[in-house]
């Protein structure tokens, strides 16, 4: 079992950058891929991205593409999420998730493991 805890959120100005943190504990955390999810109002749970387990491989939403940077620290069982120039509809609660296999499942049905969420909001 994975327990995961999120941290980082905030409020941020259109065009800022701000960098999300899951604290993981648990033996399986450093063979298990990751992912980061989000949930605006009134809509359902989306992919952001995702990363294997040793971090060689990442994945992301088109939306997020080549402004949000998944990464991992096994060494400290953390994983981040860096979001630069960010838009007013990244506003949502990010969720990180934990698939508990090596690679990232397509499907958010196959990932057992969630954060609690925490709340990124962005002014425009």
């Amino acid at each position: 079992q994975v327990h995961l805890v999120e941290s980082g959120g905030g409020l941020v100005q259109a065009g800022g950058s701000l960098r999300l943190s899951c604290a993981g504990s648990g033996r399986t955390f450093s063979t298990s891929a990751m992912a980061w999810f989000r949930q605006g109002p009134g809509k359902e749970r989306e992919f952001v991205a995702a990363i294997s387990w040793a971090g060689y491989t990442t994945y992301y939403a088109d939306s997020v593409k080549g402004r949000f940077t998944i990464s991992r620290d096994n060494a400290k069982n953390t994983v981040y999420l860096l979001m630069n120039s960010l838009k007013s509809e990244d506003t949502a609660v990010y969720y990180c998730a934990a698939a508990g296999s090596l690679l990232p499942p397509n499907s958010h049905k196959e990932y057992p493991y969630w954060g609690q969420g925490t709340q990124v909001t962005v002014s425009s």
